[in-house]
């Protein structure tokens, strides 16, 4: 597994220490600086190349965002948002955000933004453009197109680990990085293979073949741990078909 460095960028005292002591729990995580506000941030990418930010978004001299876009289209580090706003994601991502974390930052949510911008680090120097392979025939989409800074971007279904609500959008959670998308739940239901991704909660669909374990409550529900560490609640009304799929015995 190779090290991450990484860069730590927050105006809040408390908010960098709390990032810091989240990360020592992390193996082969190397936090290499801290950066007060964004001209200082710059500065710092610069000077540091980090492997990874974990920016937040408004900050004295130059928010977060404009820190990012900033950034060469080139090699650069990948870009985790932490904030306690939830209504910049939709601009997050068309800067190429890697992950958008809302404060306070879960550790689980954490380690999975780490990994995700470790596995997307490994895969810069064999990453190639490839044909797109024809869709098969059928009933269900086989990729969704998105909206990504530069114009539009197709997300094959098959890379998409799960999709969660985030009020008028959804969030398509890949290997290598999220993707924020305008569409109803309702409509991703039918649009989406119910063999490969599945409804689990009113919120999230889960690829099942991606879960490593489950947690059941007392209110009927369970939570999914996926392999990258993500968290996913399962509604009580969706239990008893999950549980079967999943090969489980009814708790």
């Amino acid at each position: 597994m190779s090290r991450l460095r990484v860069l730590l960028v927050d105006d809040e005292p408390l908010a960098l220490d709390r990032l810091l002591a989240l990360l020592q729990q992390l193996p082969d995580v190397e936090v290499v600086g801290t950066a007060r506000d964004g001209q200082e941030a710059s500065e710092k990418i610069a000077t540091l190349q980090p492997d990874l930010v974990l920016l937040d978004i408004q900050m004295p001299e130059k928010c977060g965002l404009a820190v990012a876009a900033d950034l060469a289209t080139g090699p650069r580090p990948e870009i985790v948002f932490v904030t306690a706003f939830e209504q910049f994601a939709p601009d997050a991502f068309e800067v190429d955000a890697t992950d958008y974390l809302l404060k306070p930052v879960r550790f689980d949510r954490l380690r999975q933004a780490v990994e995700r911008a470790r596995r997307r680090r490994a895969l810069q120097d064999i990453a190639a453009a490839k044909p797109a392979e024809v869709e098969a025939a059928g009933q269900y989409e086989q990729a969704i197109w998105v909206q990504v800074r530069n114009g539009s971007q197709r997300v094959p279904v098959d890379s998409i680990d799960w999709i969660e609500a985030a009020r008028d959008y959804v969030m398509l959670h890949t290997a290598t990085r999220s993707y924020i998308h305008r569409v109803t739940m309702s409509a991703l239901q039918r649009q989406l293979d119910p063999a490969g991704l599945v409804r689990v909660h009113r919120s999230a669909f889960v690829r099942l073949g991606l879960v490593t374990a489950v947690q059941r409550q007392g209110n009927g529900g369970m939570v999914l741990t996926l392999r990258d560490g993500a968290s996913v609640p399962v509604g009580p009304n969706y239990a008893d078909p999950v549980s079967e799929q999943l090969g489980l015995a009814k708790g």
